[in-house]
């Protein structure tokens, strides 16, 4: 959500900047058009001024001029327009050269010969001769071309008075158009664009945290739900939507821990209900005088007390009210390996590894989960191998055994309740099954693989949950 929030200010600021900097472009070129059509209109009525100028008299009016100083054009006349190296054409200029061209045009005559330039200081000749702005006084023309130590560009204008008279007008453009470069971004609209981005990702991420405390509790809460239902709930804050969703998980909360416990005292019912016509039953057989009768009637009751043996002990074992406490898996696990032991110290059990700290679980439920898988190992495989590898996102232990394995299309039915690969094993086939439910319970999984030498690998993975 934070980086989509800064991707969106930023191309919020990129757009609102380009917006801003084309219309202050626009506005800017506007001000410089109409800037050059008044130096233009000045240019015409200088022109003019001249024309009305008798021959002999313009040479003393320029002589004028240039002793005052300081004027807005530097005027020359000169027997032939003179060459000098252009500045390379921009945008600006080339808007800049049209306009003039076309205001001394309409208002001097079409027929006029006219050649509009903009030419750098160093390299702007003036006079017949083709002085250089350095070489005369500084009082003829430098205060009105020169604006050290800029130096902007010369706007030299030439216009054919007469065959062999060309007057020549050079000027600056006015302020703030002297150099006729293109906006920037000032360094204060940066800064504004940087500080306003910065305080809205800071207001957002609070928002954003403050919003997801709350998700992040619920979260812990969901993954500990089949861990401890009966805790107290203490998802409080966020906006009304999180708080809505508190309350559902509440609600579904509460109406799991009631079908736990209606699922308990139904099956506490149905053993308390069946044991007595069971028991009832038998005492009938043992009275049956045909003993083929007799025996038949004993199968069945022992199929049906089996099934029921099953189901109980399957509803005992995955029962998850049980508190949450520290659980030392080591001494979990040396308490299951002891009874495999020889009195040489090695034994069908082997422990590879330690576990490196508590885990917070449940320690009957735990150890009938491990318990499970040791012995289904030694049931089938004759000797285990347990190997533990732990770290601070979860534990994990694999049991590998020496048996056959498990055929690859039936390595998840076997988690099915009442499946066995082996008939003539004792049993209900609810080993694994209940296992991996406590596993579940846990935020874990059970897994199986046939390794490679033989022998079927079990591992049991239990994240760390903070």
């Amino acid at each position: 959500m934070l980086l989509l929030t800064l991707l969106a200010v930023l191309l919020g600021q990129a757009l609102s900047s380009v917006i801003w900097l084309s219309q202050l472009r626009a506005t800017q070129m506007e001000g410089l058009l109409n800037s050059a059509r008044s130096l233009a209109y000045s240019m015409a009525a200088s022109v003019s001024y001249f024309r009305s100028l008798p021959v002999s008299y313009r040479p003393l009016v320029l002589d004028q001029l240039r002793s005052m100083g300081g004027t807005r054009f530097v005027v020359s006349l000169n027997e032939h327009p003179l060459d000098m190296q252009q500045l390379p054409a921009t945008p600006r200029k080339d808007a800049v050269i049209q306009t003039v061209d076309d205001v001394l045009r309409q208002s001097l005559g079409r027929q006029l010969r006219i050649a509009v330039w903009f030419v750098g200081p160093d390299d702007l000749r003036l006079f017949n001769s083709g002085l250089k702005l350095d070489e005369l006084p500084r009082s003829w023309a430098h205060y009105a071309l020169t604006l050290e130590p800029v130096n902007p560009p010369v706007l030299v204008t030439q216009i054919e008075m007469a065959p062999g008279e060309w007057l020549y007008i050079a000027s600056l453009l006015p302020e703030p158009y002297t150099l006729l470069e293109d906006p920037q971004p000032p360094v204060q609209q940066v800064w504004s664009i940087a500080l306003t981005s910065a305080f809205l990702l800071l207001f957002i991420g609070l928002l954003v945290h403050w919003q997801s405390r709350p998700l992040k509790r619920l979260a812990r809460a969901a993954r500990d739900l089949s861990l401890d239902v009966d805790s107290a709930p203490q998802i409080e804050g966020g906006g009304s939507e999180v708080q809505e969703v508190s309350r559902a998980f509440h609600t579904m909360r509460n109406r799991i821990s009631r079908y736990l416990t209606e699922r308990g005292q139904l099956f506490s019912a149905i053993s308390h209900d069946l044991r007595t016509p069971i028991t009832r039953l038998r005492l009938r057989v043992e009275l049956l005088d045909d003993p083929a009768l007799q025996a038949r009637f004993e199968r069945d009751l022992d199929e049906l007390e089996l099934l029921v043996k099953g189901a109980l002990q399957c509803v005992k074992d995955t029962d998850i009210h049980e508190n949450i406490e520290p659980v030392d898996l080591n001494h979990l696990l040396d308490c299951l390996v002891e009874p495999y032991l020889l009195p040489g110290g090695e034994g069908r059990v082997i422990v590879y590894g330690t576990a490196q700290a508590p885990y917070a679980g449940k320690p009957l439920a735990l150890r009938r989960c491990i318990g499970n898988l040791i012995d289904n190992a030694l049931k089938y495989g004759h000797r285990a191998h347990l190997r533990i590898e732990d770290s601070d996102e979860a534990f994990v232990l694999h049991v590998d055994d020496e048996g056959p394995g498990v055929p690859e299309q039936r390595l998840e039915q076997v988690f099915e309740p009442s499946v066995r690969l082996a008939s003539n094993q004792p049993g209900y086939g609810l080993g694994l099954g209940i296992a991996r439910n406590i596993a579940h319970s846990h935020g874990g999984e059970v897994s199986l693989q046939n390794i490679r030498d033989g022998g079927l690998r079990v591992t049991l993975c239990l994240p760390r949950i903070d």
